[in-house]
């Protein structure tokens, strides 16, 4: 099973530039997670009508956002049970925080930081797709999950 990871978008609306993005890289992807900071409605659509979109709200999303998404929740993929969450307050300790909010989980996937996340803590796999359009100190990026006899994470880099 392969995943489309985004979050932290931060836009106004999809721009054909970011459409073209998300049909290159998740064009053969079974369903896409955003974690979080849409910003505005109208992306969350676009990628809905594009794939199955699994989502949570951020700390920017407006309460139209809100309404439809949670602030977490844990869906099961492949076997595998998986919690995403947005994050929030400062990066430093940004994992132990989100992972006490869940109890059994295989992996965590979060957003908040734009900085890309891929490794194992503790028996838990931690993923952070970072942003594919606002990255303070990174690339801008995206994540793609493969889900098979484990979970394995790939930081895509978005060139500009």
């Amino acid at each position: 099973m392969k995943i489309g990871l985004l979050s932290d978008t931060h836009l106004r609306e999809p721009h054909s530039d970011f459409k073209k993005m998300i049909e290159f890289h998740f064009r053969d992807v079974e369903k896409i997670i955003h974690a979080g900071d849409f910003v505005d409605r109208s992306v969350a659509e676009y990628l809905s009508g594009f794939k199955e979109l699994i989502a949570v709200c951020g700390n920017m999303d407006p309460y139209e956002i809100r309404k439809v998404f949670p602030q977490k929740q844990v869906v099961e993929l492949g076997g595998f049970r998986i919690g995403l969450i947005h994050g929030g307050g400062a990066p430093f300790g940004i994992e132990s925080r989100i992972r006490n909010e869940f109890d059994e989980v295989d992996a965590i996937v979060y957003g908040h930081t734009h900085t890309p996340a891929n490794h194992q803590n503790k028996g838990v796999f931690f993923f952070n797709p970072g942003s594919p359009t606002r990255s303070f100190w990174h690339s801008a990026t995206l994540g793609i999950l493969h889900i098979a006899e484990k979970i394995e994470g790939e930081i895509i880099t978005i060139s500009r």
